[in-house]
């Protein structure tokens, strides 16, 4: 059952603290980073044996078998994919930046270009259960971005088939290449390449802890979104809320894993009973039980505080990856809410929403990281080149200042890159 507490009895901290497995996480990792490296394809073969049960002779997904893929997809979940890829695209269209120049000195030009990166690749997850809500909001900024190819990589099936609705969703996605393979296993071919896999220059997407961990590792040899925790859902909700609805957001999130968090905070005694009770009643219902409920008792809380200002001086303390509103007028506390991956506002916006059809993007920062990291989007695939113009007039303007500058630092050599040039005019 989920534990109901004061503010003040637990800490920011410890909110979206987690009862987590006792596993030697970094050492696999690092073996199987190891491994990849040195045997390419044959161990990412031997290791798709070994998690997901399924022997394969080739690594990629051939046209046949997507093809095969979209012919057993109903058509109404296509017209769905179609419809949330609509969203995904209007909202991160908006985020496209723009090449600039500055020349409004004479003798001077200063601009900054915007460059999509070669390749990317993104991680979709396909164990307790598949995402291909994932693989539209990873590849569709990626493709707004122009990026040149994106790789997807993703746990087969045990009879070697990739998920149909994941492929389906990759084709809707415009996806350029798509990757058997999961776990870290996974990340280390996308970091480092193996004869089937193309190294990427940057990889996004969740996973669980192994995933998390080697893409921790590999960072430096390519970029990252994130690291990414557990999915995390915390709730502002008044006296007014419908404690069902409440329940049903709080366990949206919970059933997704076993370490996942599930935080309501209130001002009102009454509701957080009622949530409580409420979750007792729904847990049962739900197909994922076990694992809502492992969720639920052993990370869930409800915490109850004296006023709304309170409670949302709490959800800026633990910087939530989803924030729920849940209270009449959820523009009078938009400004408020200074740390959040995604807001979702007012009382019929459940998170729900934001992982399927409305358009802005689902992977978010965990565990705190909202204080200074932002949702993945167009940016995420893009890299800045800046550059600088000066005629010879120009320079004789200002060597003297970078000259003095230079001095002060130390660093004679630049000094005199900048004067050399004056002393033709001697």
């Amino acid at each position: 059952m989920i534990k109901i507490l004061r503010w003040g009895e637990v800490s920011p901290e410890e909110i979206f603290a987690r009862v987590e497995p006792d596993v030697d996480v970094s050492g696999v990792v690092s073996g199987i980073i190891a491994d990849v490296r040195s045997n390419g394809d044959s161990a990412l073969k031997k290791y798709t044996e070994q998690f997901d049960k399924a022997t394969l002779t080739s690594l990629l997904v051939c046209e046949e078998e997507l093809s095969a893929a979209l012919d057993t997809v109903e058509p109404a979940f296509l017209r769905v994919l179609d419809r949330a890829a609509a969203n995904i695209r209007r909202f991160h269209e908006a985020q496209v930046r723009r090449s600039f120049v500055l020349n409004d000195e004479e003798g001077v030009v200063m601009g900054q270009k915007i460059i999509p990166l070669d390749r990317a690749g993104l991680y979709v997850p396909g164990g307790t259960a598949a995402y291909p809500s994932t693989v539209l909001m990873d590849a569709i900024p990626a493709k707004i971005a122009r990026v040149r190819e994106v790789v997807i990589a993703t746990p087969p099936r045990a009879d070697g088939t990739v998920n149909p609705y994941i492929l389906a969703a990759a084709s809707v996605a415009g996806v350029d290449r798509i990757v058997k393979v999961g776990g870290a296993q996974a990340i280390a071919a996308l970091a480092y390449g193996t004869e089937s896999v193309p190294k990427v220059d940057k990889i996004v997407g969740p996973g669980n802890a192994f995933v998390a961990e080697a893409k921790r590792q590999v960072y430096g040899t390519v970029s990252i979104d994130m690291i990414a925790g557990p999915s995390e859902i915390l709730i502002v909700a008044d006296g007014a809320s419908i404690p069902r609805y409440v329940a049903a957001d709080l366990l949206s999130q919970a059933e997704h894993d076993k370490l996942a968090s599930a935080v309501l905070v209130t001002d009102s005694d009454i509701l957080a009973t009622a949530v409580r009770d409420e979750l007792e009643r729904q847990i049962p219902t739900l197909e994922r039980q076990e694992i809502a409920r492992a969720s639920i008792d052993n990370n869930g809380k409800i915490i109850v505080a004296d006023n709304l200002r309170e409670v949302i001086r709490i959800a800026n303390d633990i910087a939530p990856e989803h924030l729920e509103l849940c209270v009449d007028n959820p523009f009078d506390y938009l400004d408020a809410i200074r740390h959040a991956g995604s807001v979702f506002m007012g009382r019929h916006c459940p998170e729900a929403l934001g992982d399927y059809l409305a358009g802005p993007n689902h992977t978010l920062p965990t565990s705190g990281t909202a204080r200074f990291s932002s949702p993945l989007s167009v940016d995420d695939f893009v890299k800045k080149t800046q550059y600088t113009y000066y005629t010879r007039d120009a320079l004789q303007r200002v060597a003297k200042d970078v000259a003095y500058f230079a001095t002060k630092e130390g660093l004679t050599a630049h000094a005199r890159s900048a004067t050399i040039r004056l002393e033709d005019d001697a």
